[in-house]
């Protein structure tokens, strides 16, 4: 039933002949002969050359974005406040700060607007201005575009400001200390521009950019702690707010679910969050936020002479350990101070991919630095209200952190391979002992750089303080300092070679295909399909997630799946064709001795014939679509919704294009995931997997994707191929993703699938299958069973919500051939753990409230 949910999206968009279908038959069909086109990647100067043309083209069409940028900058320079921000008495006259607008200086919030800080400043507001501005003004017009700028300005500093006012008179030491800054920049307004903006893109970016315009001032405010960065963060909740309040009648804003790729990705982009805030805060000298009271225990900063005199004052040995934390960031040791915000990124990067290895290490990274900060309130003794209030706060994020890892644990489910995980414990083992080695051994060859004297005993004790970052040093037992030049060289780079080859190798692992299944037994199944072939819907055993089951000869082969006590089939045998039929036995056999219930599903009449010679009984699941090519003509009435949707598409100037999914550009593979997500998103359901493909199977070599594309090169949308093999050759090709942008050519599933059938006949193609419309058929060859009946009446109660008859007659446009598909099981008191494991093998991340919802659904 592969592409069943998928093509839903086709739904409701079918339209009947007109005017123009009439005009098209008069001229002919001459839109209807044309092949869509292959294209290969552009070379690297031609794309510089083209992105450097749409970046231009978007800053000629923003003259408001330009116009600000220019007289900011150009303010900024006049009045000599390009490097340190404006002067106090230009502040003063120009009614800037706290004070003026205690005073009644209502048009401080205004004014503010006109400069920045400092050079820093200046630049990231322009930057800000850049991605935030041309797009404002296309999506919301100039106007509107200068009024939420200037009243996002108004509102955020005011709401700031009142945060601030009010903490500060409830006795919070933060508010306190910055209740007397001074905060100038229009950053202020183009949050609240930002947010609301994000309303009026698609649902992947929006749910992205409202992520960004949340965590940027949040993790500023939490960290730096200025009065400007709760400006911001105010500024952005109250453009999140308008933008709701004026987009409450868009449709698509309804519902808020995100597929599982995106919300990796958004938790990716916390911990990348949690990791840059202390990073960002090492930038400010007087950073003052409630997260940044231990914050060199993220990020080590360099000891000040202050802080050495201090250590010196107590005794030799800390006086010489203080000045051995200073002399490594005069080294690049001085990359450990980074140690774990580099980590952090690294598995970010896992998250983003689903691993569950960097989920565990993410959550047990978390953990320890809270247990850390309560070893060190319990080591503190007698601490006053503010100490503990220090604490309170500072363990705010690891415990946040953990609560979002842990309320979307389910999403991070994929297994590294067996392989991927010896060499990862290969490479840490090899280097951890390697390093150590070399200090312990090293270091007691020339024991006398040590102070005091290092003996092999000490230097094993020593070796916490080589792998941890500077800061750590002072939480840690005595240890060897190095005085001489082979023992400092050790201090410096036995811990750092450590830490480079373990973040390299683990990035390394994170970025490699992952896979459920053994490797070798994959491509094993995949040469075996390539060379004999299958069903048209056997290239989803290729796919992650699916066992193999070879016969003795290593002829043929079933991809299965195991659900509970369930082996739920993918299809049909494949191999050699002599050899199918006896598979099916073969398999029963196996699964038997196993103690699984074999359930072949979605399969073909001869696997049905195979398995009644067995005892089984079988029911109709589905129908598969089979058009045929060699004949194939667009001509007579019956094809007239076809050839509508085709000279439509030639007014309109879509093209369609084939691309292999992982060398298209990469302005064309986020157009997809936006449409992906938005399609997604308007479900209000989880994804469905088992024979429905997704984003991560469109990224094989042997999938062919076919998009729409206008002249400006957006994606109207978008149908991904499979290959039906014979002799080692594609002879057929199944459709399976299919995905259409909300707002473009309504025609565009027609489109692209007679584009492919017409591409595909060129290249000698026999068939297209496309796939099947599950608890959908149209014939009644035999007498329906009680159970064949309940089936049908499912179909019936389903169709609100998935549409499967609808979907069966869209299919019908296309003339195809009908092949019943069937589900054959050995033991009738196994179906309702059949029906279970069908249902988990599909929706396997449905939880209560979803399935609440579906029920509703149904009953509304």
């Amino acid at each position: 039933m592969t592409g069943a949910g998928t093509a839903l999206a086709t739904v409701g968009e079918q339209r009947g002949p007109g005017p123009d279908a009439e005009r098209s038959a008069e001229r002919g069909t001459d839109r209807a002969d044309r092949a869509p086109v292959t294209r290969t990647p552009e070379p690297r100067p031609q794309k510089v050359r083209r992105a450097a043309g749409v970046l231009g083209a978007r800053l000629r069409s923003a003259p408001l974005t330009l116009a600000l940028l220019a007289g900011l900058w150009l303010l900024g320079a006049a009045t000599r406040s390009l490097g340190h921000g404006p002067s106090d008495r230009l502040l003063e006259r120009a009614g800037i700060g706290l004070s003026t607008l205690a005073e009644g200086h209502w048009w401080t919030p205004v004014t503010s607007m006109f400069w920045c800080s400092g050079r820093g400043s200046y630049v990231f507001t322009s930057l800000l201005l850049l991605l935030v501005g041309p797009a404002a003004e296309h999506r919301l017009g100039r106007l509107r575009t200068l009024a939420v700028l200037v009243g996002g300005q108004v509102v955020g500093t005011l709401l700031g400001t009142g945060l601030v006012a009010f903490g500060s008179s409830a006795g919070e030491q933060w508010t306190a200390s910055v209740a007397d800054q001074i905060s100038v920049g229009p950053g202020v307004g183009v949050f609240a521009l930002a947010g609301v903006l994000g309303y009026r893109l698609t649902v992947l970016w929006r749910r992205r950019l409202h992520l960004l315009v949340l965590l940027v001032p949040l993790v500023m405010t939490l960290y730096v702690g200025h009065l400007q960065s709760v400006q911001r963060c105010a500024a952005a909740l109250a453009g999140l707010g308008l933008g709701a309040l004026v987009s409450r009648g868009r449709p698509h804003l309804r519902t808020h679910r995100s597929s599982h790729s995106e919300t990796r990705v958004l938790v990716a982009l916390c911990l990348v969050a949690a990791a840059f805030g202390p990073l960002l805060a090492s930038l400010y000298d007087n950073a003052s936020g409630p997260f940044n009271t231990f914050s060199e225990l993220y990020f080590s900063h360099r000891l000040s002479p202050d802080e050495v005199a201090d250590f010196c004052a107590q005794s030799a040995h800390d006086c010489a350990r203080a000045h051995a934390v200073v002399r490594i960031f005069d080294t690049p040791g001085r990359m450990m101070a980074a140690l774990i915000p580099a980590l952090l990124l690294v598995l970010a990067e896992g998250l983003r991919r689903g691993l569950r290895f960097a989920w565990l290490v993410t959550v047990a990274t978390e953990l320890l630095w809270a247990a850390l900060l309560c070893w060190l309130y319990l080591d503190a003794g007698p601490v006053s209200r503010d100490v503990v209030q220090y604490f309170v706060e500072a363990l705010l994020l690891p415990l946040l952190t953990t609560a979002l890892l842990v309320a979307t644990r389910k999403r991070f489910l994929l297994r590294l391979s067996g392989r991927s995980v010896r060499r990862l414990a290969l490479v840490l083992g090899g280097a951890a002992l390697a390093s150590a080695a070399t200090y312990v051994g090293v270091g007691r060859l020339v024991a006398g750089e040590f102070e005091p004297g290092a003996s092999a005993r000490r230097l094993v004790a020593g070796l916490p303080a080589q792998f941890l970052p500077p800061a750590y040093n002072d939480l840690l037992p005595d240890y060897p300092i190095a005085v001489g030049p082979v023992a400092r060289f050790l201090e410096t780079y036995c811990g750092l070679a450590f830490w480079a080859v373990a973040l390299a190798v683990l990035l390394s692992v994170f970025r490699r295909p992952v896979l459920h299944t053994d490797a070798a037994a994959a491509a094993r199944a995949r040469a075996l399909l390539a060379e004999h072939g299958g069903g048209t819907l056997s290239f989803i055993a290729t796919w992650d997630g699916n066992h193999y089951w070879f016969d003795e000869g290593g002829r043929a082969a079933v991809a299965y799946r195991v659900v509970g006590t369930v082996a739920l089939t993918t299809g049909d045998p494949f191999g050699a064709p002599e050899d199918r039929a006896r598979a099916v036995a073969g398999f029963a056999r196996y699964c038997d001795a196993r103690g699984w219930t074999p359930c072949f599903y979605s399969v073909c009449g001869e696997t049905r014939a195979a398995t009644a010679q067995l005892g089984w009984r079988s029911v109709q699941v589905a129908e598969d679509t089979v058009v045929p090519l060699p004949e194939l003509a667009f001509t007579g009435r019956k094809w007239q919704d076809i050839r509508t949707a085709l000279n439509k598409a030639g007014k309109q100037g879509i093209s369609a294009e084939w691309w292999a999914y992982h060398e298209a550009p990469l302005a064309l593979r986020e157009q997809i995931r936006a449409i992906s997500e938005e399609w997604v998103s308007e479900k209000g359901l989880p994804e469905m997997g088992f024979t429905l493909g997704g984003l991560e199977e469109l990224d094989d070599p042997d999938v062919r994707v076919l998009i729409a594309v206008d002249e400006q090169r957006v994606v109207h949308g978008l149908t991904s191929w499979m290959p039906v093999y014979e002799n080692g050759v594609p002879v057929g090709w199944t459709l399976d993703f299919m995905r259409r942008r909300s707002d473009g050519f309504r025609g565009v599933s027609e489109f692209l699938i007679a584009s492919a059938a017409l591409g595909f006949k060129e290249e000698g193609a026999r068939f297209l299958s496309l796939s099947g419309a599950p608890l959908a058929r149209t014939g009644q060859d035999e007498e329906p069973t009680g159970l064949q009946r309940m089936l049908d009446w499912m179909g019936k109660v389903l169709e609100p919500v998935y549409g499967f008859r609808s979907l069966l007659a869209f299919k019908a446009k296309f003339q195809p051939e009908y092949r019943p598909m069937y589900m054959a099981y050995p033991d009738p008191a196994a179906l309702p753990g059949i029906t279970r494991a069908i249902g988990k093998a599909y929706l396997p991340h449905l939880t209560a409230a979803q399935g609440v919802r579906l029920m509703r659904k149904l009953s509304g």
